[in-house]
């Protein structure tokens, strides 16, 4: 009997220590992670930077050989060339070599038709007073009719040339140096793709590539932390989120750092699963539901130096 009650006791002394704990808001620090990827195939050829390497936006971190995209590129600015020749031998018309040709033909095959219509004109008299076949008539009218649409002909392109080329040529000439200036533009596009640059100041974390390896569009080479993105997160119980909100002023600790940092929360949102509870170990009751608390350092100087992933610890509130 006396133990029993020595039970009951510890059990009732438990469950009062139990009803004055504090919850620890246990969460990790953490930075926003950016992945670079190729955006063409080919083999890197070098890297200009490392694993841990800082790097600024816009600098080069490492060179991919592409030799089908530089082949397609002189390929388009051949097109190109020919085209803004066709365009301005369009826009200018005949030069004065062609004119000169043309005039000569027109006046040769004037020559020709006055020749053959008055030959004509003497085989008809005599084909009227019965003095030539009719068949010799038909050869001779043949004739007269063959240099005549050949004197048309040749009148008819010597006024183009004196007039100039027709504007649905200009244009078509036009469209097609267009289609030409594209073409070298997406190849010039594509060529300054074998330098993999960083879109934003980081540190670079993993390189997933070594020299000589195939890079395949899409493919992730380097994994890095955004600089000056370092913010708090903690999964929280609903018992503990509630006395949280967003834009509240709060501090957080940090005990190997030995220091507390002021910073805003920005964010919280419930987790849509168990799984994504990320705390050191489980704070809450079965049944609650999990949110998510982001911190945003007020001063972002005083946690740039912060290494990832290690311990924060929100500011208690005690349970009652």
């Amino acid at each position: 009997m006396r133990n029993t009650i020595i039970f009951i006791i510890a059990i009732l002394t438990l469950n009062a220590c139990h009803n004055k704990v504090k919850y620890q808001n246990v969460g990790r620090v953490k930075n926003d992670v950016v992945s670079v990827a190729s955006k063409v195939p080919g083999r890197v050829i070098n890297y200009m930077v490392g694993e841990s390497d800082y790097v600024s936006k816009g600098d080069t971190m490492a060179l991919i050989d592409i030799p089908e995209v530089e082949a397609k590129l002189k390929q388009a600015k051949g097109a190109l060339y020919s085209a803004e020749a066709q365009y301005q031998m369009a826009l200018n018309g005949a030069t004065e070599n062609q004119l000169k040709q043309i005039d000569a033909k027109y006046e040769a095959t004037k020559e020709q038709f006055e020749f053959a219509r008055k030959s004509y004109n003497r085989i008809s008299n005599l084909y009227a007073d019965s003095l030539v076949s009719a068949q010799k008539h038909d050869e001779v009218y043949m004739k007269y009719q063959g240099a005549k649409a050949q004197f048309e002909a040749t009148e008819a392109q010597r006024e183009e040339a004196m007039k100039g080329v027709r504007n649905e040529k200009v244009k078509m000439a036009y469209g097609q140096m267009m289609r030409a200036e594209g073409a070298v533009q997406e190849a010039t596009v594509a060529y300054n793709e074998r330098y993999v640059v960083a879109p934003k100041d980081m540190q670079i974390q993993t390189i997933a590539l070594r020299t000589g390896e195939l890079a395949l569009p899409g493919y992730t080479l380097f994994t890095a932390y955004e600089s000056n993105s370092t913010y708090f997160r903690f999964t929280l119980p609903e018992s503990s989120a509630v006395n949280y909100k967003t834009g509240m002023h709060v501090t957080v600790s940090l005990p190997f750092e030995r220091e507390d940092i002021k910073g805003i929360i920005y964010q919280l949102r419930q987790l849509p699963r168990y799984a994504q509870k990320a705390s050191a170990f489980p704070n809450y009751e079965l049944g609650e539901a999990i949110y998510e608390i982001r911190v945003k350092p007020d001063n972002m100087a005083n946690a740039k130096d912060l290494l990832t992933e290690t311990t924060a610890i929100l500011n208690t509130v005690s349970k009652k």
